[in-house]
């Protein structure tokens, strides 16, 4: 490939290194007439996280290609704390996958559920604005390691998908 100096062919970093947590306090202006967190607010927090998460990967500029399996899984109620986590679970040559899980906190008991998950693509731009290479990640934990085994397989449905369109 042009351009591709040997230490971006090697370079590498843990998956830990893009761990971002987000929270943040759910107030009535944040919420719909069931007093429940608006959907768009909750996307808006996740594609944010996203971003934070894809910098720290690879310290390049990002925008987002996609977002897919966004699933909502239970609500977040005026007063609740809403709090994410985002991580890159996978590269390609200029895309990351980034896993981001959002939780409901009551902050008066301590319980906690898990209320959305989401994957996102971001792709890594150079300073002329055009897609540039991203380093590799290095899975460390069960979970890490699950998430990266089943990226290949996202990225080809992710693929499939954009061929059909």
């Amino acid at each position: 490939m042009r351009g591709v100096t040997p230490q971006m062919m090697t370079e590498a970093r843990p998956i830990q290194q893009s761990r971002t947590f987000l929270t943040d306090l759910v107030f009535p202006p944040d919420t719909n007439h069931h007093h429940t967190i608006f959907g768009g607010k909750v996307m808006a927090y996740v594609d944010k996280i996203a971003c934070i998460a894809a910098m720290r990967h690879c310290r390049k500029p990002v925008v987002t290609a996609s977002s897919d399996s966004f699933d909502f899984l239970a609500p977040i109620k005026t007063g609740e704390a809403i709090n994410l986590e985002a991580y890159v679970t996978w590269t390609h040559k200029t895309s990351m996958e980034v896993f981001v899980r959002v939780e409901a906190e009551n902050l008066l008991t301590g319980e906690k559920r898990m209320t959305a998950r989401a994957y996102l693509t971001m792709i890594a731009l150079d300073d002329q604005g055009k897609p540039t290479l991203v380093p590799n990640v290095i899975p460390a934990t069960e979970e890490e390691r699950n998430q990266y085994e089943k990226a290949k397989e996202r990225h080809a449905l992710r693929k499939r998908r954009k061929a059909e369109l």
